[in-house]
């Protein structure tokens, strides 16, 4: 499992950014992106962006 962003979404408000207590999200652009040697999986970021562009997946 690991969090990931869907680009199509993510608008690059940088929501997740700033609710990931790890520091496992930048911002590359106008998108997040996460660093999943660093993410501790704890979804916080999930219910914090906006546009639902970030989810649980394979």
């Amino acid at each position: 499992m690991k969090i990931i962003v869907d680009p199509e979404t993510c608008t690059g408000c940088g929501a997740c950014v700033s609710a990931c207590p790890v520091d496992a999200i930048s911002m590359e652009g106008d998108l997040a992106v996460i660093n999943h040697a660093v993410c501790d999986l704890d979804g916080i970021c999930i219910p914090a962006c906006p546009v639902d562009a970030i989810s649980l997946g394979e």
